[in-house]
């Protein structure tokens, strides 16, 4: 706390602020970083063993290999967020769970779930947007900026 709020605050408060900080329980942030790397590791280390196993066995090519790979890694996201299996990786793993796709996956499908009992247009249809809605229109947005950027220095460079 600044002190600039120290001074404002009674000196019963002050003290309540010192005791509660006293016995606030330390993060172990180091623990929780290396938890995080491993999962979203072992999460990107599956989503590769998946496109290998289509490079290898439907001859797919490195190029067009990205969308069933992230079309099958939304879909055991999904299938762990149902089963309720996939709530327990992300209390161990944290951030490790929500930054590959498999975490905004997991979003989507927890808030449908979540409100399907309101109906499927206004409960799930509704409300699984309302998280990930944001996502999705920066998403778009930067894709468009992405591809004004590189048409315009298409159209600059002559090429």
């Amino acid at each position: 706390m600044s002190d600039k709020k120290k001074k404002k605050l009674t000196p019963v408060q002050q003290q309540y602020q010192s005791f509660s900080k006293a016995r606030e329980p330390q993060r172990p942030v180091l623990l929780n970083c290396v938890k995080a790397f491993l999962v979203g590791g072992v999460i990107c280390a599956l989503g590769q063993g998946v496109s290998d196993f289509f490079i290898w066995n439907f001859d797919f090519t490195e190029k067009t290999v990205g969308n069933p790979t992230v079309a099958v890694m939304i879909l055991i996201s999904v299938i762990l967020t149902s089963l309720g299996v996939y709530d327990h990786i992300a209390q161990f793993a944290g951030a490790g769970t929500a930054i590959p796709v498999t975490g905004f996956a997991n979003s989507m499908a927890s808030a449908a779930i979540e409100h399907r009992s309101e109906g499927f247009v206004l409960g799930v249809g509704g409300n699984m947007f309302k998280l990930a809605g944001s996502v999705i229109v920066f998403g778009v947005f930067a894709a468009f900026i992405v591809a004004l950027i590189k048409t315009t220095l298409a159209l600059l460079g002559g090429s």
